[in-house]
């Protein structure tokens, strides 16, 4: 029997990366082959014309899971009824802003978008935050959203999870789907901790098998923090296709579940694991199974990461104190 569809709403819907996004949500990249989606796309006035061009394409890609469209620049119209929720829309940090500054323009936007979704989205509604700061635009949306579960409300650290495979599998020569369980820890900056103490190969752990503790904790680090600035040098554009399919993945992995014995990166709500501050939004890593996250316990933390674990956290308290001042 067929499936019904699911909505999906993606904000931003006409900018880089939801144009990216939106064909693989269609194609069933998110959700899987067999799942029917009816996509809701919202975006600012000033983007109304370029919007429907991109319905347009759609239309005329003929996508055989695409049920229906929405194209709107209306916040009501665009969460009605939505099941899951990709937030890519956001008031990106211009040259000479401070960060209140962009925290301020989010409050104003999330404010918006998140009463919406909490007055008309589906019951069990799944939001992921890409627009940055991410972490911070997720805990804003909360205050706005409060009967959405906490456990429904992420952020996308998958990016910076995929940027570490990527970097493992090119240091070893092997398939970047050999390469199993690196963590993001924190936050999706240049604080944020990719870790491969407990990565693994096949049944060898990738500290043992690329035998340079200085690279893993220097170069290989800085490379996957600073991946965005060195795209944006090299595209003259942020990246989008690669934020696109780690949503997809964030997604996929989220409501359909993570292969045995593989975790992935979410930005979760902490209930304190690994010492890190209850009531931040946190990147972990996390397994998945019947549309439900939890986080991987029981972890070693050696004290190179512990420090890194701590460093990252200090920068979210900060992050969340700054945000929440600018909600009054």
């Amino acid at each position: 029997m067929a499936k019904d569809p699911v909505r999906v709403l993606v904000t931003g819907a006409a900018g880089q990366i939801g144009y990216a996004l939106v064909p693989m949500i269609a194609r069933g990249i998110m959700l899987g082959a067999d799942q029917p989606v009816i996509l809701h796309m919202l975006d600012i006035p000033p983007a109304a014309e370029a919007l429907n061009g991109v319905k347009m394409e759609l239309v005329d890609a003929a996508f055989p899971l695409l049920k229906g469209v929405v194209a709107t620049t209306d916040a009501v119209e665009a969460c009605t009824g939505v099941n899951v929720a990709v937030m890519v829309g956001g008031f990106p940090r211009k040259e000479g802003m401070e960060r209140k500054d962009v925290m301020s323009k989010n409050v104003s936007i999330y404010k918006s978008q998140a009463s919406a979704l909490e007055k008309h989205a589906a019951a069990n509604c799944k939001v992921l935050v890409v627009a940055n700061p991410a972490n911070t635009n997720a805990l804003i949306l909360k205050e706005f959203a409060p009967s959405i579960p906490e456990k429904n409300i992420t952020c996308l650290t998958r990016l910076d999870h995929n940027r570490a495979l990527g970097q493992i599998s090119e240091k070893l020569g092997v398939q970047v789907s050999e390469v199993k369980n690196v963590i993001i820890w924190g936050n999706h900056s240049s604080t944020q901790y990719p870790d491969v103490t407990h990565a693994t190969v096949g049944d060898k752990s990738v500290p043992e098998l690329i035998k340079d503790d200085e690279w893993l904790k220097s170069g290989f680090i800085s490379t996957v923090q600073q991946r965005g600035a060195a795209i944006i040098k090299a595209r003259k554009l942020s990246s989008a296709l690669s934020a696109a399919s780690s949503a997809c993945d964030h997604i996929r992995d989220w409501v359909c579940g993570t292969p045995e014995g593989t975790w992935v990166s979410m930005g979760v709500y902490s209930d304190g694991s690994y010492n890190v501050p209850a009531g931040l939004i946190y990147s972990f890593p996390v397994t998945c199974r019947n549309g439900e996250w939890t986080i991987v316990q029981g972890l070693s933390i050696d004290e190179f990461s512990r420090k890194k674990l701590d460093l990252t956290a200090e920068e979210l308290t900060e992050e969340k104190a700054l945000a929440y001042s600018c909600l009054s």
